[in-house]
């Protein structure tokens, strides 16, 4: 069984004037990040591989959650094809992960997110919220097959305060 962990960034800054990839994130969205992650930790699986968009938001929230999760930073990486608003790149670069990995996290930004979690879900989600958390369980043990699977768990800042 594959599983695959999404998470969006935290809420950012539009406060400064930098590009889209240098925003940073918001307090508010330190806080959620810690959150969402310390809630998680509950009932987290093993994660055998973690991925990050290169956007400092983003990037951000998931040294927050890996580190909330005690998870080994051997066993992360920065990748552009999560720099993604469709979806279209980080499903291709879902069905091209090693099938060795079984438990994969990633961070990135919306629509994406909600599109990914609606398209591979089994519940729909109207919008994946800023460090909103989707777990999505698949059986299969091949990344290049997966397709529908079931929404394990899904945490929004909002569900927790």
């Amino acid at each position: 069984m594959k599983q695959l962990i999404l998470m969006r960034h935290g809420k950012s800054s539009w406060d400064y004037e930098v590009s889209d990839k240098d925003r940073p994130l918001l307090q508010r969205g330190i806080n959620d990040a810690h959150l969402v992650s310390n809630t998680f930790k509950n009932k987290a699986p093993k994660i055998d591989f973690a991925y990050s968009s290169p956007a400092n938001r983003a990037l951000h929230t998931s040294m927050i959650c890996l580190r909330n999760l005690n998870f080994d930073l051997n066993q992360f990486r920065v990748d552009k094809a999560l720099y993604d608003f469709s979806g279209d790149n980080v499903q291709r670069f879902v069905k091209k992960l090693d099938n060795t990995i079984q438990v994969v996290a990633l961070f990135g930004h919306n629509y994406a997110f909600t599109s990914l979690a609606n398209t591979w879900g089994d519940q729909y989600i109207e919008n994946v919220p800023t460090a909103g958390l989707v777990h999505v369980i698949f059986n299969t043990e091949d990344w290049s097959k997966i397709s529908k699977g079931k929404t394990e768990q899904v945490i929004f800042p909002k569900h927790l305060k």
